[in-house]
Order: structure tokens, then C-alpha cells, then sequence
């Protein structure tokens, strides 16, 4: 559903051939995180499922079709977004990036307009079960410009929230016998690790829980991270302390330095789709097999992202992975159905 368009705050361009989406947000509108080139797949992992349809079904268009493209996408953050533009007979496609109160609506018009956390599970290579899950930040049915911060949910309260909704989801699933040893990941940005007394929450929803050292995971991209490594370190070591694990996310897409990789005090690695998918390539399965070599001479995990085939999970063990993560095993779900989903599990 559309409305009005809002300010432009940036552009945007799709390349059919390469099937790759680029986005480039002014310098002055705060969107610094979807800058670059995204394949449809990897921006999914920033956007909510319904988005990432909408672009597929919007961009993605049948030989010898031509037209406008109004495309509503909601950000991890809340943010509601529009591309706004032409696509021609070839796949090519160019417009601007509008942000205003225009939004989309999910499903059936909902009461609640807050934000929830759902949960993506993460399985365990060796025994084949639920080793935790990574929380993913959702909202009601109304449109994420809808929410408190009038442009969508306040960017210094997100990461604060979303530590307490998977705090309070993870200790709930604790309380039965399949989910004592359970974690869930959190993901964060290098602006959150900027944030004052990120470092003190962590520590007292820790406390407050009982949680085991390294149970709640923060998740913060190779990206952000190397954007003020001497900062990720200083922060990432006091997350340490205060009894959370680190995750290094989307390992794999960046400019990775491995004497910083040395330094950073992470448990695991999480690796980027965009290789995870392309397990049929022999140079590829090399990159990996070094890749999961490396994190446990590094005494870290290994995690496997993107999985869309249970095909795939015996290559996986096969190339050193630890832990497997995607829509071959399960959608994200509430924190209610993750619990369902523990106490079935064979």
C-alpha cells in the first residue's frame, strides 16, 4: 500500500543482468547501512520477508515488460522507505529513495504497532539439533513510520529493545529441559557500539538471567566493525567481560584484516550467503574449508548462513561448519513457536 511520496534522500539503480540492486543514500540521511551493492538475497537478510517479495516482484520482471516502480520496504531499524522509478524492456532501472509516512502493511490491520522479536534457529552440525536462534527485529501491522520516533522506532532504542526482548525470550526457553544451553545472537551496528552504556545493559540482562558466560551473543558485521576497529575492540572486549559471547556476522564480504581478526576477542563466525550459496564451486568449498580451518585454530565457531537445501548440510559437516542457519530448517518464528519448536525437536 502507497501513499505520497516523502523527501528524497536518495537513488537507486538495478542491474538486471547481474540481478543486483544499488543503493545510494545522500550523504545527510542517516541510511549509511544499505549503502552499496546487494544482490536481492543478501539485502533479505536487512529486510523483512514481505519486503524482500515486494522488491523481488517489483524489479524482477518478465521479458518484454516495461513500467514505473513504486516499491514500499521496511529497514531492520523501522525505518519506511520507498524506490520510486522506471524500469525499461531491457531490466534496466533507475529512481529515487523516498522516505516518509507512505510505508506498507504486512497483513490484517493489528492493535499492535510495537516492536517484536522473532527468532531464526540455529542448528547444531553435530547433533542436529537447536543450538539457539538469532533475533530479528519485526513490527506490528501498522507501517514502521507509524512507530514511536515518528520516521520509524528511534535508532537509540532498538538495540536496547531488541537486547531485552531476547533476553526475556531466551530465559523463558531456559526454564525447560531442551533450552538450558540454548543462546540467542543480537545483532548490532557500529553505531550501537558507540552508544553509552550499551556495556552495562548487557551486563545487568546477564545478571537479571542468570544467563551462562557467552549464552546472549552479539552479532555485529565485519562491515561496521572495521569502520572504527580500535572502538569494536575496546567495546567488543567489555561485552566480553560482562558475560556475553561476540559474533563476527557476514564474514567474508568485507576487506578483512587478519592481524584485527587475531585481535578481536569474537567466538564465532557466521559466513556471508553469498558464499554459503555457492557450495556447487570447487574454489568456493576450498574458501570455506580454510575459512572454518582458521576459526578453529582461532578457538572460534564456524556458522553457516543462507542454507536453503538440507541437501547442503552434509557438505557443510564435511567443510568444517559448526552450526547451520536458513529457510531449509526454519522461517523466523515468534518466541511462543520457538518454544513449540524446541520441545518437538527429535
Amino acid at each position: 500500500m502507497h501513499g505520497e511520496s516523502g523527501p528524497r534522500v536518495g537513488q537507486w539503480w538495478w542491474n538486471s543482468d547481474t540481478q543486483r540492486l544499488r543503493i545510494e543514500p545522500d550523504a545527510d540521511a542517516h541510511l549509511g547501512d544499505i549503502s552499496g551493492n546487494w544482490s536481492l538475497k543478501s539485502l533479505g537478510l536487512m529486510l523483512d520477508g514481505f519486503s524482500r517479495s515486494r522488491l523481488e516482484r517489483a524489479l524482477v520482471l518478465q521479458d518484454g515488460e516495461s513500467g514505473s516502480i513504486q516499491c514500499a520496504i521496511g529497514l531492520s531499524n523501522g525505518i519506511a522507505l520507498s524506490l520510486l522509478g522506471q524500469i525499461d524492456v531491457n531490466g534496466v532501472a533507475s529512481g529515487e529513495l523516498v522516505r516518509g509516512d507512505h510505508g506498507m502493511v504486512t497483513g490484517p490491520e493489528s492493535a499492535d504497532t510495537g516492536l517484536n522479536a522473532v527468532f531464526q534457529p540455529i542448528i547444531s552440525l553435530s547433533s542436529g539439533g537447536i543450538a539457539g536462534f538469532e533475533a530479528l527485529a519485526r513490527w506490528g501491522g501498522a507501517p514502521p513510520a507509524a512507530h514511536s520516533g515518528g520516521m520509524g522506532v528511534a535508532d537509540d532504542t532498538l538495540a536496547p529493545d531488541m537486547l531485552v526482548l531476547a533476553s526475556e525470550a531466551l530465559a523463558s526457553w531456559r526454564k525447560t529441559d531442551r533450552g538450558k544451553d540454548l543462546f540467542v545472537n543480537v545483532n548490532l551496528t557500529g553505531r550501537d557500539l558507540a552508544r553509552e552504556g550499551l556495556t552495562e545493559l548487557v551486563a545487568g540482562l546477564v545478571a537479571q538471567h542468570g544467563f551462562a558466560r557467552g549464552q546472549l551473543r552479539i552479532e555485529l558485521t565485519e562491515q561496521a566493525a572495521l569502520r572504527d576497529a580500535e572502538q569494536a575492540l575496546h567495546v567488543t572486549t567489555a561485552i566480553k567481560e560482562a558475560g556475553a559471547g561476540v559474533i563476527l556476522d557476514d564474514f567474508g564480504t568485507g576487506h578483512s584484516s587478519f592481524s584485527w581478526l587475531a585481535a578481536l576477542p569474537a567466538d564465532g563466525l557466521k559466513i556471508d550467503p553469498e558464499l554459503t550459496m555457492q557450495l556447487d564451486s570447487e574454489k568456493v568449498r576450498i574458501v570455506l574449508e580454510a575459512v572454518t580451518l582458521l576459526a578453529s585454530r582461532l578457538k572460534m565457531s564456524a556458522t553457516a548462513e543462507g542454507i536453503e537445501s538440507l541437501d547442503q548440510v552434509g557438505l557443510l559437516r564435511t567443510l568444517g561448519f559448526h552450526y547451520a542457519q536458513g529457510f531449509a530448517f526454519s522461517h523466523p518464528v515468534s518466541a511462543e513457536e520457538a518454544g513449540i519448536l524446541l520441545q518437538s525437536a527429535d
